[in-house]
Formats: C-alpha cells, structure tokens, sequence
C-alpha cells in the first residue's frame, strides 16, 4: 500500500511541480512586475496607462478582429474538410494520406511558413501572378501590410486545429443517429442542422477556441506579413520587452491581453454549451 501511495505521489506530484515552475511561476512574476514600478512600489498606473490610452484599444480592437476573422474562416473552411475526411472519404489509406498532409505542416516552423507566404503574396508572388493569368486583377494586389496578407498567414497555419478537432467530433456522431432521423422523413440537410451539427459542436468550439487563442496571441506572422505597418497586442508586448525593456509595463499588457483572452473564451464556451446541460 505505501509503494504504491508513494507512485502515485510521484505521478501526480512531478506534473504539478512541472506546471508550477514552468507557468504558475513566471505568471507569478509577470504579475508582481505588471503591479510594481522601477522603484519596487505597488502601483496600478501601468493598467491605467492602457486603459486611458486610446492607442491600446484601437491595437486591441485590430487584434481580436483579426483573431475572429481567423476563426471564421478556419471554421468555414475547415468544417467542410473534416465532413469530407470523416463522411465522404471510406478508403482508409486516402483518408490517413489526407491526415497527413493537414498535420505534416504543423512540423514545420511559423517563421519558415510565414516567410513562405511572404514570397507568395508579394507584387511579383504566384498569388498575384495566378490572379493575373487569370484575369482576375488588373494590376498586382498588396498583400503584404494589410490585414487580409496576415489573415491568410494565420489561417494557413491554425486551419489544422479546427479540422482536426471538428473531424473527432463527427466520428464521435452515430451514423446510426442520422439514418433514424433520415428514416423519419427528415431531407439530409435537415438532418445535419438538426442531428449532425449540434452532435459536433463541442468539437467545432474546441477548434475555434484554439484558433482564436493561438491567432490573437501570433506574433511571428503578423509581424513578417505586416511588413510594420499593422499593429498587433503581441507586437507591442514583445517591444517593451525587447526595445523599451520596460518589464513592468510589457508585463501589464500581457496580464491585460491574456484577461481579455480569457474572457471571450469564457463567454464563447458558454454560448457552445448544448442546451439543456445541467437541467
């Protein structure tokens, strides 16, 4: 009994310990910096500073637009792949081959996919080239420096959270489900909206969380695909860390972003519940 009590201490224990030193302590110390000045005095002027400054809202407003847009079409794009991976597709070697190309990029680094893009998107890039062989454009896009370049950056990279997460919440759907509600007369879209879709959610909401997450707390590539003329919350983290160092305001704007964060994820999940939970 004593051995196997202490086992189990040393597997809880270890995890704990591990989560302590490598986030509960650096949080720690963020947040004593966020609440002190240079002098060591207790002080709440730091969050004042962003609160009062018209400045930080406007970056906080681009970067939540920018985090929402990314979960829109990562979801809009995404949903659809995983139902054709998890209901359409029935070879299996296919269907672990498509896997496999969703995940491969994730292997790779921000920095090498964001410089990829860069390349990509550029006045001379293959995008513009396409659209113009096409006839689409009549004269090259600016990608680079706008919104709709890091849009196309962040979905890129964050599309495989959601198919991921999306396909296991339908193969977690009974197929069984679906054919009694086809059986009663339901039309397939019906059926989806009604039986499929709600079954997912839980899944789809992981995934937007995750993207949203990752995409308002992306600092490699909205800072290469911006080229500078774009502000994001993280950007100007990372300046007063790096430029400024001011660690007691940097650390204010970390607290204050990763608050905000949680908030809406809060809010968010809470919208996702299914309805009825807990009655």
């Amino acid at each position: 009994m004593a051995a196997s009590l202490r086992t189990v201490a040393i597997l809880t224990g270890l995890p704990v310990l591990f989560f302590a030193a490598f986030f509960l302590a650096p949080m720690l110390v963020v947040t004593i910096a966020s609440l002190t000045d240079a002098t060591g005095a207790v002080t709440w002027s730091n969050y004042a500073r962003i609160l009062l400054d018209r400045y930080h809202w406007d970056v906080l407003w681009v970067t939540f637009r920018i985090g929402a847009l990314t979960t829109i079409v990562s979801v809009l794009i995404g949903y659809p792949l995983a139902w054709y991976l998890v209901r359409i597709v029935k070879w299996a070697p296919w269907r672990r081959a498509c896997v496999i190309l969703i995940v491969v990029p994730l292997f790779t680094s921000n920095i090498v996919r964001s410089f990829g893009w860069m390349v990509l998107l550029g006045r001379n890039g293959l995008v513009n080239d396409g659209l113009l062989a096409g006839g689409l454009i009549d004269r090259p896009v600016r990608f680079l420096g706008t919104e709709l370049g890091i849009l196309i950056g962040l979905v890129y990279i964050l599309l495989p959270f959601v198919v991921l997460s999306v396909g296991n919440g339908l193969a977690k759907v009974d197929p069984s489900l679906e054919q009694a509600s086809a059986d009663l007369g339901a039309t397939p879209a019906a059926t989806f909206w009604t039986v499929t879709f709600p079954l997912s959610l839980p899944g789809l909401m992981a995934g937007s969380i995750m993207v949203f997450m990752l995409a308002v707390s992306a600092y490699v590539t909205p800072a290469l695909l911006s080229g500078g003329r774009i502000t994001v919350f993280s950007m100007l983290i990372f300046q007063q860390y790096s430029s400024v160092f001011d660690f007691h305001y940097g650390g204010a704007l970390g607290i204050t972003m990763l608050l905000l964060t949680l908030v809406l994820v809060a809010v968010a999940g809470r919208f996702g519940e299914p309805k009825g939970k807990g009655a």
